[in-house]
Parts: C-alpha cells; structure tokens; sequence
C-alpha cells in the first residue's frame, strides 16, 4: 500500500503538468475571409474635374412690338409651352382701324392708276395720229409712273398696319417655360417693354470653374463627362466650348464652357459634376478602389498568394468609374485583395471565397481537432 502512494503521487502530477502544457498553447489568429481579383492592363482617362453650373443659352425677355393695353394673358409663370402658342393679347383695334384705312387707299390708287393707264393709251394713239405734241403723252405717262409708286407706298402701309394687327398676339417664339409673367391684364405697353421673362432647357451652356494650376492641360475641344445629382447615372458627353482668357475676381479661377445639347433632362440653374478628360493611356495597370488601403507605409494593395496576404506598397494615379491607376509597385495580372482588404496585414493568413460557396473559412492549423478543441469558422465577413 505504502509503495503504490508514490506512483500514484507521481502519475498525478504528470496529468496536472500535461494539462498546463496544453492550458498554454494559444491559438494563432484565425485566416480572414476575402474576395480576389486581378490587376487588368486596360486604358485609363486622366480627367480634370470639378464641379460646375447650367444656364440657359436661350433666355430672353419677350417684350412687346406694338404699343397698346394688355387686355388677356394666357401664360402664367412656370407654364410650359410649345413654340407659336400665344400669350397675351395686345388691344389691336386702333391697328384694325388703320389696316382698314391704309387698304382704302391702295383700292383709291389702284383705281386712278387703272384711268391713267387708259389716258396714256389714248394719248399715245393721238400723237401718232399728229393730234397732240409728245410732251403731252410724256405727261401723262408720268403720272402713271407717280401712281405706280403710290400704289407701292399704300400696298407696304397696308402690309404694315396687318403686321402690326399681328404683333398684338404675343406668342412663344420656341418651345420653352414661361419663368415670369412681368406684365398684368389692363397694363398699357409701350414697344419693347417687357412682357414675360422667358427660358428654353434645350439648349444649355455650362460654366465649369477650373483653378488657374489646371490651365496648361486644359484646351479647346477637349472630351467633357457630364453628370447631374438630378439624373443619377446618367452622363452627357461634350466638348470644350471656349476658355475665357481671363481669371475670375472673385474665385480667381478659370471659366471653361460647354455647350450642351440637352437630352437629358438637365435643368438650367442645376449643378452639373464635370470630367474634362486631358489625357489617355491604353496600357494603365488597373485595381478597384477598395483593394488599395491606406497603411503606416502608405498606399498598400495585398497580393495573394499561397494563402498568404503580401504587402505592395504602391504609387497610384488616376481615378475613374471605381478603378485606380496603379503607376508603380504592382504589375498587371497579379491577384490582389477585394473585399475584406482593409481587414489585412503583411503575411497575414486569407482564405479566398469561392463563388456559390458560403462564406466560412477553414480551421486554422493551431486549433487542430487532435488537441480536443472543434474547428472555428473565424474568418471575418467581406466588407462591401
């Protein structure tokens, strides 16, 4: 009995020591879960960009062309109308009246030009019958001549005195809004004063402010990616219009201008996201934003390989559509980090999520089912 007391102390104290062997084995952290992609060879477009505003090219006031008392307006502001719908009406009845006189007079001069034609018929039979002198058809074909003009004269002061009678119905000279109606029924008008402040979104002109660093790369002609926070997702490509030469007071930046074509929809006085686009290369290593992170070294991208996450600190270049410039420190065809990028460090362990596949990871080797601890899905979930 005396000798099975030691044994028994001595296979005790073993299990207690075997135990906290085991109790100080950590596990190593879990591999996290990400998606790859590729770095691709494809064409990237430097572009200039800032933000810009829409007028109107087509903005006049409509103002009226004869003098006379308002008596209806049909447009209110913000009504839209299509080019030829009227207005307002001007009281036309003191033109209807002179209309009426001015084509009195051109039947009065039609009629003695019809005698005087006559008389110099019969003159001209006289003088070669010797009865009268030429001086006396001479006359007379003048005062033919003298009608002739007058029946000029009264025809123009008839088309006159009409276009005139035309003028008191004010119509929309195209398709367009009316922005403000500045005249009121019973208003007595002079010519040229203001009736309606008019303005058309078909065609547009945008103002895109540049700072003066920007003015070497940009020129006249340049490719221009239109986009409005109206329409979302929708671009409206255009060229450069002019450049002002001169700097503004106020922002001292330069004033680039487009002319638009507008199908879209845009809205004169709207904002409108401007890319003018001043450069091009066909050979641009190309990533997505988010497998480029931000760490103490800079601007990284993990490579993957073999299960492991490689540390590339890179030099980055343009930006568009979603994808980066990568100029320097990652070739083209590399697998590179997606989702979950931001989540890794150099040498870091990964496990690559496989399309269709649900998103666990596999056990890390530490925590290996021989030791009596289960497998634990402990990758982290993509970040999107």
């Amino acid at each position: 009995m005396s000798r099975r007391l030691p044994l028994l102390l001595v296979a005790t104290l073993a299990l207690v020591a075997c135990q906290k062997t085991e109790e100080k084995k950590v596990p190593g952290p879990p591999p996290t879960l990400i998606t790859v992609t590729q770095a691709k060879a494809g064409a990237m477009e430097v572009v200039e960009e800032t933000l810009g505003a829409l007028e109107s090219e087509l903005d006049p006031k409509i103002g009226a062309e004869v003098a006379g008392k308002v008596v209806r307006m049909l447009a209110s502001s913000g009504k839209t109308v299509r080019k030829g719908e009227l207005l307002a009406v001007i009281d036309a009845t003191d033109f209807a009246l002179q209309n009426r006189a001015d084509e009195a007079e051109r039947k009065r001069t039609e009629a003695l030009l019809a005698q005087q034609e006559r008389v110099v018929e019969r003159q001209q039979q006289l003088v070669q019958k010797g009865f009268i002198s030429q001086n006396a058809a001479d006359d007379a074909r003048a005062q033919r001549d003298a009608l002739r003009e007058q029946l000029v004269a009264a025809s123009a002061r008839g088309d006159l005195s009409r276009r005139s009678q035309g003028k008191a119905r004010v119509v929309a000279p195209f398709d367009g809004t009316v922005e403000t109606a500045i005249a009121s029924a019973g208003d007595y008008v002079k010519v040229g004063d203001p009736l309606f402040q008019f303005v058309s979104s078909r065609k547009l002109r945008a103002h895109l402010p540049f700072p003066e660093s920007a003015a070497p790369r940009l020129k006249k002609g340049q490719a221009v990616i239109l986009t409005s926070p109206l329409l979302p997702g929708r671009e409206i490509r255009a060229a450069v219009s002019d450049i002002k030469p001169g700097v503004s007071e106020t922002g001292r930046a330069l004033d680039v201008i487009v002319d638009i074509d507008n199908r879209a929809g845009y809205r004169p006085g709207g904002t409108v996201n401007a890319a003018v686009i001043v450069a091009r290369r066909e050979d641009a290593v190309l990533v997505p934003e988010q497998s480029v992170v931000l760490r103490p070294a800079g601007k990284v991208v993990y490579a993957i390989a073999e299960g492991k996450a490689q540390q590339r600190i890179v030099e980055v270049g343009a930006k568009r559509g979603g994808m980066v410039e990568i100029l320097k420190g990652l070739p083209a065809g590399t697998t590179v980090a997606l989702d979950g990028a931001g989540f890794l460090t150099n040498n870091a362990s990964v496990v690559v999520k496989e399309p269709g596949k649900p998103a666990t990871a596999k056990p890390a080797e530490s925590q290996s089912p021989q030791h009596g601890a289960e497998a634990q899905p402990a990758a982290q979930p993509a970040r999107k």
